[in-house]
């Protein structure tokens, strides 16, 4: 898949998939409910824009490798960790799915407008370290496809 058509997955077809859910249906693997799922893909989103700003906790000598899986496409495994979140997940702050997808448009519309004629801007990925539109852009295609897959949209 190309970078348009992962940016186009991501924007424009992911919202509408989520608006299948009901907030409170459990996905096939993970302690998330649905509509935390969306409010944590909001949450990446909103590193992938700049927003909210991560230090690298990945050690230098694992990020090319990783840049390497970004690039694939291999998927996340069912049930990956990240140590970012708790055990016990926070609950949902939106007040109901719509609201929620609503937000996760508005961050990708902030992700898009963030790197608009900016061809050489980075953002910082916790894990992935500095990364451009483009790997960003990967790196949420094949994250939304996980949670996709995750609650059986895909």
């Amino acid at each position: 898949m190309s970078h348009s058509q992962k940016l186009n997955f991501i924007s424009n077809i992911v919202p509408d998939l989520l608006l299948q859910l009901r907030p409170e249906q459990k996905g096939n693997w993970g302690v998330l409910n649905a509509q935390q799922m969306v409010e944590h893909l909001i949450d990446s989103v909103s590193i992938a824009n700049g927003k909210r700003q991560e230090i690298l906790l990945t050690p230098l000598d694992n990020l090319e490798r990783l840049r390497g899986f970004i690039l694939s496409e291999k998927p996340f495994k069912e049930n990956t960790k990240n140590i970012q979140m708790p055990e016990i997940p926070t609950p949902a702050i939106k007040k109901n799915m719509q609201e929620a997808v609503e937000a996760l448009k508005k961050e990708l519309l902030d992700f898009i407008n963030a790197f608009e004629n900016k061809p050489l801007k980075m953002i910082t990925n916790p894990f992935f370290g500095e990364l451009n539109f483009e790997e960003w852009t990967f790196l949420l295609n094949k994250h939304f496809e996980h949670h996709c897959k995750q609650f059986s949209l895909l």
